[in-house]
């Protein structure tokens, strides 16, 4: 009887643990399928596709868009042009023939002469380097002084927000160009003392928009959680926080290109950006609208070439500004 109770026993145990351990066996099946799933994505074979769907997903964004396409081709030509004025033109820009000046466009001078016989396509293209040297300083500055000061006001907060972003609000209150040109009056004349004017004068969008993206990235539930875990205040800020903030800022860069251009050429259009005969593009139109009733390509055609420089950029900006994310 004991005995029976006993194989009984060791029966219901046997049997007991079967079911566990088929249960257990059946979870960790079950876990290993799921974290089989999970690493497909990362296997090599099945990157390769995903990496080619990617292209493809990319080549038929831009191919849906012509526009878009040329405003590329645009700024690239144009950084060429910058890094690489030979590639384009082997004339010298401050070469002049005297006899053939005031020539109109044609087949050996794409741009015409100006009044001193100088080939005005090799002067936009030679122009172009000084002209997108000063644009990146300025885009530079802004964007460094004014996403610093966008970040800690953001980050910190407190009286030290309060105190930046009053700062922040002065400088909204002058125009850009009256500053600009307060500030090249205060520096002196030069090309990168024209840009580092413009830059300052639009730090204070970077600013805005930089702490704006701060405090909406610093309420997110995955940096609570780091912060809840433990982690410092540089860890969350260089892994969490700036990395996830920094798209609209540099969407802002790309957009903000384009105003500096505008800006470093009507600064040297009044005279101060570098002298002449440094072939700067607003200096070019500056030169030319004495000649306006009998030379008009002097300003018109260095003119389209600021004006497509810029409408290029903001068409790239705006596809960066959400058609993309859309797409995808």
């Amino acid at each position: 009887m004991s005995q029976s109770l006993v194989d009984g026993t060791d029966d219901t145990d046997e049997t007991n643990n079967a079911d566990n351990a088929d249960g257990t066996a059946d979870v960790a099946d079950a876990a290993e399928a799921a974290l089989g799933l999970a690493r497909t994505p990362l296997a090599g074979p099945a990157s390769g596709p995903g990496r080619r769907a990617d292209i493809r997903r990319a080549l038929r964004f831009l191919v849906r868009r012509p526009g878009l396409l040329l405003s590329v081709a645009v700024v690239v030509l144009v950084v060429l042009a910058s890094f690489r004025p030979d590639l384009f033109t082997s004339r010298d820009p401050l070469k002049g023939v005297p006899s053939q000046n005031f020539r109109g466009p044609s087949g050996g001078h794409w741009f015409g002469t100006d009044e001193l016989g100088r080939d005005v396509f090799s002067r936009v293209v030679h122009g172009a380097q000084l002209s997108l040297k000063a644009t990146l300083i300025a885009v530079l500055v802004a964007f460094v002084v004014g996403g610093l000061l966008g970040v800690v006001a953001g980050f910190v907060g407190r009286w030290v927000d309060d105190v930046l972003m009053r700062f922040v609000d002065v400088l909204l209150s002058i125009p850009a160009l009256f500053l600009s040109l307060a500030l090249v009056t205060a520096l002196g004349y030069g090309t990168v003392k024209v840009a580092v004017a413009v830059g300052i004068a639009s730090v204070a969008s970077f600013a805005r928009v930089a702490r704006a993206e701060v405090l909406r990235v610093r309420q997110a539930v995955f940096v609570e959680a780091s912060r809840s875990c433990g982690a410092r205040w540089y860890s969350v800020l260089g892994r969490h926080v700036l990395p996830n903030a920094a798209g609209p800022v540099v969407v802002l860069a790309t957009l903000d290109f384009g105003s500096s251009i505008l800006a470093v050429s009507a600064l040297s259009f009044l005279g101060y950006g570098a002298p002449p005969p440094a072939p700067e593009w607003g200096t070019l139109i500056s030169d030319g609208r004495n000649y306006l009733a009998n030379a008009w390509w002097l300003t018109a055609l260095p003119g389209l070439a600021i004006a497509s420089t810029v409408l290029a950029t903001n068409r790239i900006a705006r596809a960066l500004d959400g058609e993309w994310s859309r797409q995808r």
